[in-house]
């Protein structure tokens, strides 16, 4: 089964530290967690505390409790989710959290549910899920018999993965403004 602290580590590694670039969507952001999408994060207060501090951000960094609510918040919030325990390949559990981390848990969902039904053999394995982004039982059984079927998740994650490189084109395409982060979030893909 899969294990979420080889996830957060691998996805932290993109999450850089205190930002607050009027260029990035999400505003002003800690470790991915952006403030406009999450305002009640118990963390903000201890940001809010710290940057009356000399050495703010740089401080924030050696906050273990800091550090610790955002791996608590990250837990709860995304893997959870998804139920990523029992996902029993540790790839698609990885990839399945870093693209809920980037682009938000539900268009995670869709894209492992689109790339399911792409790889489904024309429903000869199991039936097409409604790409909803919900994570439930159908998904997490279809994904199941998937594994069983295929062995080899690498298919899937490459489905995946050109769904998540398709939506970032398209961003860029639609904004030039946002074209400054496309090499950090082509490392993701």
């Amino acid at each position: 089964m899969a294990n979420f602290t080889e996830a957060y580590r691998l996805t932290s590694a993109h999450e850089g530290g205190y930002s607050n670039d009027r260029i990035d969507r999400g505003g002003e952001t800690y470790r991915g967690i952006s403030r406009i999408h999450h305002p009640d994060w118990v963390g903000w207060a201890v940001i809010d505390a710290a940057r009356r501090e000399p050495g703010f951000p740089k401080q924030l960094k050696s906050d273990r409790s800091l550090q610790a609510s955002v791996k608590k918040f990250y837990k709860a919030r995304y893997w959870e989710a998804f139920q990523g325990d029992d996902i029993p390949d540790q790839g698609i559990a990885n990839e399945l959290y870093d693209t809920a981390v980037n682009m938000g848990l539900r268009r995670a969902v869709r894209f492992l549910q689109s790339g399911l039904n792409l790889l489904n053999r024309d429903e000869k394995d199991y039936k097409d899920l409604v790409v909803d982004g919900w994570f439930g039982a159908k998904t997490s059984a279809t994904l199941l018999v998937y594994l069983k079927k295929d062995k080899d998740p690498s298919a899937l994650l490459k489905l995946m993965n050109i769904q998540q490189g398709a939506r970032y084109a398209a961003i860029m395409s639609a904004d030039a403004s946002q074209e400054r982060f496309a090499r950090g979030w082509l490392k993701r893909v």
